[in-house]
């Protein structure tokens, strides 16, 4: 079903676009990295934190999407999570392999002026999707387990080790969290 906006612009309906994803309608691609590319591609900056690796990731991303959608199950969760858990695992990923340490270690100190810039307009394309409104209504402890998981990809061990938080309750307040998320998206 299509529905069009105001301004002509093609609205799909997820169930719609997954079809189209799934029988492998090239236009279904396009549609879908026009409508979630900036929100994967700030999610995956915020963890790899350099600009030209980040775009090398988000078109592995989208590759792996269109490859995978045949194993997308909309009973466990929305075509988004799925797709952000794939940007999000590419994203560590990318920072663990010894390519980017090598890289890493050997950069120039002016490769850092434009990340420091772009890091705003990051932000930005999630604040447009109005994730920093749904994630302020997490109490303060989930928040905090959902920006370092998600946001700076930390692993569950690894945000327990920093944070000083026994690994257990890093898990009951990541599934606290999501579940609340969960109940807020219904909503809207």
């Amino acid at each position: 079903m299509f529905l069009t906006s105001i301004k002509n612009t093609v609205i799909i309906s997820e169930p719609t676009l997954i079809i189209r994803l799934q029988s492998g309608e090239q236009q279904a691609l396009a549609y879908l990295y026009d409508n979630y590319s900036a929100a994967l591609f700030g999610v995956i900056f915020r963890i790899v934190n350099e600009k030209n690796a980040a775009q090398e990731v988000l078109q592995d991303v989208f590759l792996k999407i269109w490859t995978r959608i045949a194993s997308y199950d909309s009973q466990k969760g929305k075509l988004f999570t799925w797709m952000l858990n794939i940007a999000r695992n590419a994203a560590i990923d990318k920072v663990r392999s010894a390519e980017f340490s090598k890289q890493k270690k050997t950069k120039d100190i002016s490769d850092f002026v434009p990340t420091v810039e772009s890091n705003e307009v990051i932000s930005q394309s999630n604040d447009g999707i109005g994730l920093q409104n749904v994630l302020q209504q997490l109490p303060p402890e989930q928040q905090i387990i959902i920006e370092y998981l998600y946001f700076k990809g930390y692993t569950q061990s690894e945000l327990a080790d920093e944070k000083n938080i026994p690994l257990g309750t890093v898990k009951t307040r990541l599934r606290m969290a999501m579940q609340t998320l969960q109940s807020i998206a219904h909503k809207i």
